[in-house]
């Protein structure tokens, strides 16, 4: 199916204030379409017929961006890296 919009046009957009319980969220991208569908069991309340589709759903549901962990390691594991690594640099 083609939108007519480029790549870059072809927003999610998710909204929601801290007045309303609900957000709301429009996507062209089929992967938000499939988790909202499949994987919440929304339906979407509009379908703009070029592929965007909007949903709404509770606010709780959306969930914030969580930051990458970093992998916290011995001071073993330190030295056994360090040393590989610097074996790796004199064999160049």
């Amino acid at each position: 199916m083609t939108t007519g919009l480029n790549r870059e046009e072809q927003e999610t957009i998710i909204n929601f204030n801290k007045g309303e319980s609900i957000a709301s969220v429009f996507a062209y991208e089929q992967r938000w379409q499939k988790h909202l569908e499949e994987k919440l069991g929304l339906k979407p309340i509009k379908d703009n017929g070029f592929g965007g589709k909007e949903y709404e759903l509770d606010k709780c549901l959306v969930r914030m961006p969580q930051p990458k962990h970093k992998r916290e390691i011995t001071k073993e594991e330190r030295g056994r890296l360090l040393a590989r690594l610097r074996s790796k640099d004199t064999a160049q």
